[in-house]
């Protein structure tokens, strides 16, 4: 059983796109300010690093490229989890673990939910239509049926002007 003074977890997935940014931003929001070191969850932000394998299995067989591809693919992560790290500095939100594991976005978030014990995860929204998610699979899809814990889809407004 948990103490009173334990803080639940938090599990935020980011990525390059504007939806996880906006769904970061959100959180901290909500969540996180004004409340500062009383914010009711210990946050943790999770990338998820594609594999260099299925990068340069695109490419075709003996490719030369896979050096190149994994320092791409770091430099992306390193970029992703900085600015992820600047927007929680900016909304003075400091105590945040940030992690960057290799593999499929469905399988680590999973992953991350079950080795911090999580109470929550929180994506943001892609707003595929059905035939692009059908294509490519939806990550909060599996998310909401395999984490064990409530899993949160912050969607970005979209506004009219």
């Amino acid at each position: 059983m948990e103490s009173c003074s334990e803080k639940r977890v938090m599990v935020l997935a980011i990525d390059e796109h504007e939806h996880s940014n906006y769904a970061l931003e959100w959180t901290l929001d909500h969540f996180f300010t004004p409340f500062g070191s009383n914010a009711p969850f210990n946050l943790v932000i999770v990338n998820a690093k594609p594999s260099p394998p299925v990068a340069v299995s695109m490419a075709g067989p003996g490719s030369e490229i896979f050096p190149a591809v994994e320092m791409q693919l770091k430099q992306i992560a390193d970029q992703i989890t900085e600015k992820a790290k600047q927007v929680c500095a900016s909304k003075l939100v400091r105590d945040v673990l940030v992690e960057v594991v290799e593999g499929d976005a469905r399988n680590v978030l999973c992953d991350a939910v079950e080795r911090h014990h999580a109470s929550v995860l929180v994506l943001g929204s892609h707003g595929y239509g059905v035939i692009k998610r059908a294509v490519l699979g939806s990550v909060s899809d599996h998310c909401a049926h395999h984490a064990h814990c409530s899993v949160m889809i912050v969607k970005k407004p979209k506004f009219k002007h």
